[in-house]
Order: C-alpha cells, then structure tokens, then sequence
C-alpha cells in the first residue's frame, strides 16, 4: 500500500453538520476546558464547561472559548449573558471536580444557577461581576474583546475573545515566578464523546539550537 492510500477521506459538503462534528472532536485532542462563569441581565449566576478553548496572546493576555449554536439554533446561556454582560471567569478544571462540572453541563433553564445545582461555591471577583469558582485551582477574570460569528443556524460556532485581567492561582500551586505547577494542577481534557483524559503523564523536548 503506498503511503497515501491509508487515508479515508471525508469531504465536510457531502456530510451532516453533526457527522463532521463529531469528527472534529475525534481529530483535535486533548482539548482544554473553560469553565466557564457568566451573569444573565436578571442576576443569575451561569457556569458551564466548553472544549473549544485555548489561550492567545499575552499583550494582552487573553484567552478563546466557543460555545457553539445548539441543534435547534439558539444561543447558549452563556452567550446571552456576555451579550448583556460582556464579562466572564474562566475557571480551570481538575480531576476532582470532574463530576460536579459534568452535571453543570447539562441544559439548565436560565434562571436556574449552575452554581447551586453542581454544588460550587461562589467567590467574589476583583474586576468583573460574575463569580470564580472557589474549587477550582486557578480562575481568570476576564473582560470579553469580541465576539466572532463562525457560520450560523445550528452547530456554528461563537467565538469569545476575552481579555485577562487578573489571575487567582491557588497557594498550593503557585510557584515563586508566578506560574501553576503543572504536576499538582491535576487537569482533565475533553476527548471525543463521553471520554476524558489526565495530564498526568509528561514529558518534556528542549527547543532546538541554532543550526
């Protein structure tokens, strides 16, 4: 077989949105979580987890989410409320929370509180309104840039480009230059489907030197 014979292709314009969907999840891991907490126009507290995620930049330093259009076309909770809002944290997500994020993910009512439903504790933020996440070893208060259309109707994506204003990074992580210490941070990933993963092995490639 010649090396480009292994390949199947899939041509994304000849399949359904949720087929390609679910091969894009497949395809791009370990994905990072954003959890993410955010204020209706009506004071509730919204917390949701969202894989399309990652950070760019650092003048400013700033971060990416995507909570994508559901099934049916409407906009997420989150979504609204950075539109009457546009504020945020991004809480990081370790292992033992896992359980408590995942039932925060479900579909709640907007004027039902993630926060109380999962059981998290609130904190008080420095710079934005909406709350960190008390368990969750490091918190982002952010102010959102912009949000980026990506396609429309259902499965599209939203684009958050939020700004960091201000690290919180639990005692026990914190290292003297300011940094989490990647071995006690404990966070999971997204894989595909209901599958998750640790970072909990590593390994390490120094940068190449001149040639």
């Amino acid at each position: 077989m010649k090396p480009y014979d292994r390949f199947r292709s899939l041509v994304t314009s000849e399949r359904e949105r949720r087929d390609n969907f679910r091969t894009l999840l497949s395809c791009v891991l370990p994905r990072p979580i954003a959890f993410v907490s955010t204020l209706s126009d009506k004071g509730v507290a919204n917390l949701a987890p969202f894989s399309f995620f990652n950070g760019v930049g650092s003048n400013p330093p700033a971060v990416i989410f995507s909570p994508c259009t559901r099934a049916d076309g409407t906009l997420k909770d989150t979504i609204l409320n950075l539109k009457a809002l546009p504020e945020c944290v991004v809480n990081v997500v370790p292992f033992s929370i896992k359980d408590a994020m995942n039932e925060a993910s479900y579909a709640f009512a907007p004027e039902i509180s993630e926060f109380e439903v999962a059981g998290f504790t609130p904190l008080p933020s420095k710079f934005v309104r909406p709350a960190r996440v008390a368990e969750s070893p490091v918190q982002m208060e952010c102010r959102l840039l912009q949000i980026v259309p990506v396609g429309n109707g259902p499965l599209s994506a939203n684009v958050c480009v939020c700004e960091v204003l201000c690290f919180h990074i639990a005692e026990d992580i914190a290292l003297p230059d300011g940094t989490a210490d990647v071995g006690k941070i404990d966070l999971i990933a997204r894989l595909g489907g209901d599958d998750y993963s640790t970072i909990r092995d590593r390994f390490s490639l120094p940068k190449p030197g001149p040639r």
